[in-house]
């Protein structure tokens, strides 16, 4: 379903998003000036043709000179080219700069995004977001390179061309204009129904977007419970809905345009037969009365493309009210503006009485005070929903606190900036995140000071480099979208190597083996207990094989923790770790009778 806020349109106009618009040109006010010039010259060019067929006719062909006629001919020649280089000189400046604003918008807002906290990617549905990012630009795009500078193209026409008509005959002005009432009205009815048309076709997009999104990133669960014709017939009806919303519209559209058409020539008839009449009268020049029937007909164009302008500029400040929400989205996590100085400690970790809600109210850890010295291995368990990973959330300050603090050598992380805090830690997740590029370039992220002989070795050391030398082009080959063509167990290894990489001096580990095989798992438990010598090592597991040998682990139970000491100790506590023992291996251990039990059983 598509939420509020893709549906609404907004006004046609409002000053306050304009303003903010413009400041996005005012970089590139230079080069929209060149296109106003053009815009401008081109506007009074286009007004000569007209006159210069009044001047030939009254002046020339009347009086029976054919030789002023050769110098009208040149002037129409040199009105031409100069139409062709002012148009060619505004569209080039327009695009060229629209394109420039659009990429700095974008650039903008890719910034902001990166610093947003995860709470707000939490609330926010990637094809949301994305939409912000591509089809809202690309609707200021139409509104930088066509609309708000070319529109005074328009204005320009309009007014130059009734300024020429009440030079010329005053009387025939006024007939000539007679029409503009009724195309006001047809203009206000069209702009009134149409924008209910496009609310409508813009919130059916949304779900077709929704709705493909959803069903194409789940379409393993689709086919398997044989849900495609049911979701078929879901798609026909949202379908539907789409062309039976631009059908209406097409209606208005259809209606408007050869009203302006019908409009324009019931001018064009009462020029003819006004100023015909007063042409037989000796009162108006044929001359005058033919540049009168070509300045009518270039008069009705420019109305047609201003609401056309204004579908442009509805779309634009639409999409620009949602850029702007975006952008105005605080950012909850940030580095302190005077940071303290880059700590070089040990690094003791510890939790002092941390209390934590993604919910107001509704806290998922409480009161949780513990220490993690330098070079200590902690293992982490619990049951699902106890906290585990909220730990790590919190570590890395993807959240903040609601009560209590963390620390690292005594210094509160809030008075760290996230990159020196950040740079500690390497995170290994249960589900990695594999990005487009090669093996190497996932394993490297883009840091230069990584070598290949760096990469090679972290790859080795998580056994990742007998998978990867099976590869057609090893660590040079592709990686697809997410790493589709990798197995689960094969992105965990290199989400192992590209922790390792970057050489942290506290190892993160969420659930990092339940993905994998048990062979795999064996070659990862090989590595990791020479990897971990030395290094702070926090592991969060589902497996408790995966814990045995920490040093110490914490249980957690509904937000809080309940036990500390090692395997063990808990076990002869024979408190919540004992339990959680019991159940998984009592699990295993029945498996295989399960399995081999007859029917009768």
């Amino acid at each position: 379903m598509t939420t509020r806020d893709d549906e609404v349109l907004g006004k046609a106009y409002d000053a306050r998003l304009m303003r903010r618009l413009l400041g996005f040109m005012r970089p590139h006010r230079l080069a929209l000036g060149w296109a106003l010039v053009a815009i401008v010259g081109l506007s009074a060019v286009q007004l000569a043709p007209p006159y210069l067929t009044k001047v030939a006719i009254d002046t020339y062909i009347a009086n029976g000179e054919p030789e002023g006629l050769n110098t009208l001919a040149l002037l129409f020649l040199a009105v031409l080219v100069l139409s062709y280089l002012f148009e060619y000189a505004q569209t080039y400046t327009l695009q060229i700069t629209g394109q420039r604003i659009i990429f700095d918008l974008r650039m903008r807002i890719q910034e902001h995004l990166q610093r947003l906290d995860i709470a707000f990617f939490d609330r926010n549905p990637v094809g949301r977001v994305m939409t912000r990012v591509t089809t809202d630009v690309d609707a200021l795009n139409d509104l930088f390179a066509t609309g708000v500078v070319s529109v005074f193209r328009d204005i320009f026409m309009l007014g130059g061309i009734a300024i020429v008509l009440f030079v010329m005959d005053w009387r025939l002005a006024i007939v000539a204009l007679s029409v503009l009432p009724l195309i006001v009205l047809v203009t206000y009815w069209f702009r009134r129904h149409a924008r209910h048309c496009y609310r409508q076709v813009r919130g059916w997009i949304a779900k077709i977007n929704a709705f493909l999104q959803e069903n194409i990133t789940g379409m393993e669960t689709v086919q398997l419970f044989r849900r495609e014709g049911r979701h078929f017939d879901q798609f026909d009806a949202i379908n539907q809905g789409h062309r039976d919303a631009n059908l209406a519209s097409v209606f208005y559209y259809a209606v408007f345009y050869p009203a302006i058409e019908v409009l324009g020539a019931l001018a064009l008839a009462a020029i003819l037969w006004f100023g015909g009449g007063w042409t037989l009268q000796g009162t108006l020049e044929l001359g005058s009365l033919v540049a009168f029937v070509l300045y009518s007909q270039r008069f009705f164009r420019p109305i047609s493309d201003l609401s056309e302008k204004f579908n442009v500029l509805q779309a634009a400040m639409a999409s620009s009210e949602r850029i702007f929400a975006l952008l105005d989205t605080p950012v909850a996590i940030a580095s302190p503006t005077t940071p303290g100085a880059a700590q070089t400690g040990p690094g003791c970790i510890r939790f002092e009485r941390v209390w934590f809600a993604y919910r107001e109210g509704e806290y998922v850890l409480e009161d949780v005070t513990f220490e993690v010295a330098p070079g200590q291995r902690v293992g982490v368990v619990g049951a699902t929903g106890a906290g585990k990973t909220t730990l790590v959330n919190l570590l890395m300050r993807f959240y903040d606190v609601s009560r209590g603090r963390i620390t690292i050598d005594g210094v509160d992380i809030r008075d760290m900036s996230l990159h020196a805090l950040r740079s500690r830690f390497g995170l290994v997740l249960q589900d990695a995140n594999l990005f487009f590029g090669t093996v190497a370039d996932n394993i490297r992220l883009g840091n230069e000071s990584i070598t290949d002989a760096d990469v090679r070795r972290a790859a080795g050391s998580v056994h990742a480099d007998r998978f990867i030398a099976s590869l057609p082009g090893g660590f040079d080959s592709a990686v697809a979208e997410r790493g589709a063509t990798f197995s689960v167990g094969q992105r965990q290894l290199l989400a192992f190597a590209r922790a390792l990489a970057y050489r942290p001096s506290v190892l993160v580990l969420d659930e990092a083996t339940s993905s994998v095989d048990t062979d795999t798992e064996r070659l990862i438990q090989d590595a990791l207990h020479v990897l971990m010598s030395g290094r702070t090592t926090i592991a969060i597991a589902h497996r408790l094989s995966t814990v045995q040998d920490m040093d110490t682990i914490l249980v957690f139970h509904k937000g809080r923790l309940r036990e500390t000491g090692g395997h063990q100790e808990l076990l002869a506590q024979r408190g919540l770790y004992h339990t959680l023992y019991q159940l998984q291996y009592r699990d295993q251990e029945s498996m295989p009778a399960a399995l081999t039990a007859s029917p009768e059983a």
